[in-house]
């Protein structure tokens, strides 16, 4: 007889678990769905991962192709500017140096303003071919003294003489001026202030010496060459038709005679007892008894304020500072014209390279 029922199900073990046997690996049986989307969302977790690198890295790029970009631009604007400077510039900056080198040469100066010290200098040798001629020096102190701003007038000289007649003129102009605009006149004396330069500075109303200043060399020199002997050698002579004896006495290729010697010398006495007899009246009482100051020599500052050729000794600076207690104002002469567009030049050229350089090290 056949049972139609379903044999009853297996009862589940009883008892302790068992280990596996050992060398048989422990699995817990997963559905074969359930692997298959834990694969794909993997899968697509990593797509992702790999697409956002991506796009951070084409993000990096297009950032550092911005950069590199806004740099050129930076640099193309800065040459683009330098370039509109040169050409629009550069022919304003030449026509304010040419404007400036013309007012120069006419001897135009700014100011003063205020109360000031009018200071001409007077530098190098004296002579109509030098700056300290006297149609410049003339010049320069007619201005000091009619400038309305001007309490005194100061001559800074640095010289070691000249020519008498031009140091003539300038001490005559000072008297006259003087006269005119009733202002104190007081000459500085810097390195040296010897022969026609002490001369000038006679005509002031004080004398102020440096420390180590040196003063005086009151006298007459004269020195011509000797050149007879030297052209006989090559036996060359020179031929002169003079309507006197002694119309050619300073010709240097002619022999000296004892008539040449005599004259010469005679004029040189009378020239230094000229400038003798100028620095007697001018110093008067205030020369050191005893003392010949004639004999062509040259004293230091305070030496020279102790025999009485200065009043006292220091500089210009400090006896303005003391004395009026106001700025200086430079009339000049101003550097000549060629110095002064040079250097001019030179210092606009010194300028575009500190720039050009600073601008090489911004861009970099």
């Amino acid at each position: 007889m056949t049972n139609d029922q379903d044999p009853p199900a297996p009862k589940p073990a009883t008892g302790p678990l068992r280990a596996p046997a050992p060398g048989v690996a422990a699995s817990i049986d997963t559905p074969p769905d359930s692997q298959a989307g834990v694969t794909s969302q993997h899968g697509q977790t990593g797509l992702l991962l790999e697409l956002m690198r991506e796009m951070r890295g084409q993000r990096e790029s297009f950032q550092e192709a911005q950069r590199l970009a806004a740099g050129e631009r930076k640099t193309e604007h800065r040459w683009r500017m330098l370039f509109q400077a040169l050409v629009f510039g550069l022919p304003v900056v030449l026509g304010i140096v040419y404007f400036l080198f013309f007012l120069s040469s006419t001897g135009f100066r700014w100011g003063p303003f205020g109360d000031v010290v009018g200071v001409v200098r007077i530098e190098g040798p004296i002579s109509s071919t030098n700056r300290a001629s006297a149609d410049s020096s003339v010049a320069l102190l007619e201005n000091a003294f009619a400038n309305p701003s001007v309490r005194a007038v100061v001559l800074s000289i640095d010289s070691p003489g000249g020519a008498p007649v031009e140091a003539e003129r300038i001490y005559t102009a000072i008297g006259a001026l003087k006269r005119k605009h009733q202002k104190p006149v007081v000459a500085v004396i810097n390195n040296i202030g010897a022969s026609a330069a002490f001369l000038i500075a006679l005509h002031a109303d004080k004398i102020i010496a440096g420390k180590y200043s040196l003063v005086g060399s009151i006298g007459a020199i004269m020195s011509p060459w000797e050149l007879d002997r030297a052209i006989a050698k090559y036996d060359v002579s020179q031929r002169i038709y003079a309507s006197g004896k002694l119309k050619s006495f300073l010709n240097p290729f002619t022999p000296v005679t004892p008539a040449v010697d005599m004259k010469a010398q005679k004029l040189v006495d009378q020239l230094g007892t000229y400038f003798l007899d100028e620095v007697k009246a001018r110093r008067g009482v205030r020369l050191k008894a005893g003392i010949d100051v004639a004999t062509g020599e040259v004293w230091a500052g305070p030496e020279a304020k102790e025999i009485g050729l200065v009043d006292a000794v220091g500089t210009l600076d400090d006896y303005v500072a003391n004395t009026w207690g106001v700025q200086t104002y430079d009339f000049g002469p101003s550097t000549q014209g060629l110095q002064l567009l040079g250097r001019t030049v030179q210092d606009a050229l010194v300028n575009s390279v500190q720039r050009l350089a600073t601008m090489g090290v911004v861009v970099r």
